[in-house]
C-alpha cells in the first residue's frame, strides 16, 4: 500500500525550492550542497531527501515549474504591451528563478535539460507569435527571430539593476519600466520625447 502524502507535503516542496533558487542564486548552483540547502530550509538533509533524492531534482523541478508560469504567462496574455508587463511583474518576483534559468540549466541531465530548453523555446516562439500580430507587416520569416530576442534582451537581464525596493528616488518601477520598454520597442526612442513633451504641457 502506497504512503500517503501529507497535506503540507506540497507547501513543504514550495518552501525547498524557494529556499534553494535563494541559495543558487546567492552561491552558484555548483557551490551549493545538499547540507547547505538542509540549512537554508532549517530542516536535516535526510528529511530534505524526504522530498527530493538530490540536488539535480530540486534543480529541475525550480526550473520545470517556472518555465510552465512563463508558458502560462504567455498563454495568457496575447497583447504585447500586456505580455511585455506580465511577464516584468513575474520577473520582479522571481529574481531568483529567474538567475537559475539563466545560469543553471546547463547542469541539468540531457532528459531534464531539454525539456526545460523546449519549454524556453516555447515562451520564445509564444512571444514571436505576439509581436506578429502586433506588426504583422513587419515582421518576416529572416528577422522575426532577431526581432524576438531584441525584445528579450531588453527584459531578462532587468533583476541585476532594477531594484525599486533598494532606489530611494522611487523612480522607476517594473510596471514603469514595461511602459518604457513598451514605447520603445514599439515605437522608438520617439516615443519618449512625446512622452516628455506631453508631461511638460499644460492646458492653457
Amino acid at each position: 500500500m502506497a504512503r500517503t502524502q501529507s497535506p503540507d507535503h506540497q507547501l513543504q516542496r514550495d518552501e525547498i525550492l524557494e529556499r534553494a533558487a535563494q541559495a543558487f542564486a546567492a552561491n552558484s548552483y555548483p557551490g551549493t550542497s545538499m547540507n547547505d540547502l538542509a540549512s537554508a530550509c532549517g530542516t536535516s538533509k535526510a528529511r530534505l531527501y524526504h522530498y527530493y533524492p538530490s540536488k539535480d531534482a530540486i534543480l529541475f523541478d525550480l526550473l520545470d515549474r517556472y518555465t510552465g508560469v512563463l508558458i502560462s504567462i504567455a498563454q495568457t496574455h496575447a497583447g504585447l504591451p500586456a505580455l511585455i508587463e506580465a511577464f516584468l511583474v513575474e520577473y520582479e518576483h522571481s529574481q531568483t528563478r529567474h538567475i537559475a534559468l539563466l545560469n543553471d540549466v546547463k547542469f541539468l541531465e540531457e532528459p531534464q535539460r531539454r525539456r526545460i530548453l523546449d519549454a524556453q523555446r516555447q515562451v520564445v516562439d509564444l512571444f514571436t507569435q505576439a509581436i506578429q500580430r502586433a506588426y504583422p507587416g513587419s515582421t518576416t520569416e529572416k528577422n522575426r527571430s532577431a526581432v524576438t530576442m531584441l525584445l528579450f534582451g531588453m527584459i531578462n537581464w532587468t533583476f541585476t539593476w532594477l531594484k525599486p525596493d533598494q532606489d530611494a528616488s522611487g523612480k522607476m518601477s517594473y510596471k514603469d519600466f514595461a511602459k518604457l520598454v513598451t514605447g520603445v520597442f514599439m515605437h522608438g526612442m520617439d516615443s519618449l520625447s512625446a512622452d516628455k513633451a506631453g508631461q511638460s504641457g499644460s492646458p492653457e
